[in-house]
């Protein structure tokens, strides 16, 4: 086996545990337009896919305890970063994400350290951290 060769290629999907199942799937399928591609009632996990990624959603067992992640105090899963085409559709998404209800906007879009990336942070419905970020020559 030679060094520095990978091993992998690419990611098969994220799993998500979130504190409201459906409310998360809703987000994902009626603001993002994603398609639910698969379910288990009995889990209860729904697998969701923008026909590119497929990200799969666990409820939590009890949403009355559950801890909300903290990036500065947990190991896992620090935000779900997520491709838009370009910075004219990242700033129409963000429109549609920030009318969602239940959402939480971290930052509006802006330029992502002096490079070309544009991003926006939000926390979802159901408690998940999720980037949307473009590669875009418009000035921002």
């Amino acid at each position: 086996m030679q060094e520095n060769v990978p091993l992998t290629i690419g990611v098969d999907h994220v799993g998500l545990t979130v504190k409201d199942l459906a409310l998360t799937r809703k987000f994902f399928c009626d603001c993002l337009g994603w398609r639910v591609v698969g379910e288990n009632p009995s889990y209860p996990a729904a697998f969701v896919s923008d026909g590119n990624a497929i990200v799969t959603l666990w409820q939590v067992e009890d949403p009355g305890t559950c801890v909300p992640f903290e990036r500065h105090r947990n190991v896992g899963l620090h935000h779900l970063a997520l491709r838009v085409v370009d910075h004219k559709a990242l700033d129409a998404l963000h429109e549609r994400v920030a009318a969602w209800p239940g959402n939480e906007i971290e930052f509006a879009p802006e330029r992502s350290g002096k490079g070309p990336k544009f991003h926006f942070m939000i926390r979802e419905p159901g408690g998940i951290r999720i980037e949307f970020a473009c590669v875009s020559p418009a000035t921002g």
